[in-house]
């Protein structure tokens, strides 16, 4: 009985540890200041994106809203995270880059309060990301795209000039709904 019960334990504690560690629970804020984390969108194909209002690729905003329109009633949505690491592309308030994203993109996907990406002061989700892809540990650029599955879990890191609508991206989204 000692044996189940420690075994039970272990388990448990094994659980809440891989748990706390999912990119799911990595805490975040939306575009409004409230709490929320990836696990909002649990179950859900995410690209995650880290976005800016005054890049040359801001454009790709028109692509993102396509993208996510095309595939949201089958499981998909795009994630913006605005920072403004880069050139200083992103200096407005949250409000002004709601505002921004609505006015001229009518931008209906989550967006999220600014953030770094890299450096000491890089988000957790991020630091989490470029970890798990494989790739660089840095991110390059804005609109640097990461296809994570409903689980939260990398399935492929695209570069900034990447459109949102390439065929790659689109077929990696199709199959990513497939599963």
């Amino acid at each position: 009985m000692k044996l189940y019960a420690t075994l039970l334990l272990t388990i448990g504690l094994t659980g809440a540890i891989c748990a706390e560690k999912s990119t799911l629970n990595i805490p975040l804020k939306n575009i409004d200041g409230k709490a929320t984390s990836l696990k909002a969108h649990q179950g859900k194909v995410m690209l995650v994106v880290n976005v800016a209002s005054e890049c040359g690729l801001t454009r790709q905003y028109k692509q993102l809203q396509a993208v996510h329109s095309k595939y949201s009633k089958k499981g998909f949505t795009v994630l913006g995270f605005p920072c403004n690491q880069f050139g200083k592309q992103e200096p407005g308030s949250e409000l002004e880059i709601k505002k921004f994203c609505s006015d001229n993109y009518s931008v209906t996907f989550p967006l999220h309060s600014k953030i770094e990406v890299n450096g000491k002061g890089a988000h957790p989700l991020y630091k989490k990301l470029k970890k798990e892809s494989g790739g660089s540990d840095k991110i390059s650029w804005n609109f640097e795209k990461f296809l994570l599955d409903g689980n939260g879990e990398v399935i492929k890191r695209f570069s900034p000039r990447t459109k949102p609508d390439a065929p790659e991206v689109i077929a990696a989204i199709e199959s990513a709904l497939k599963k």
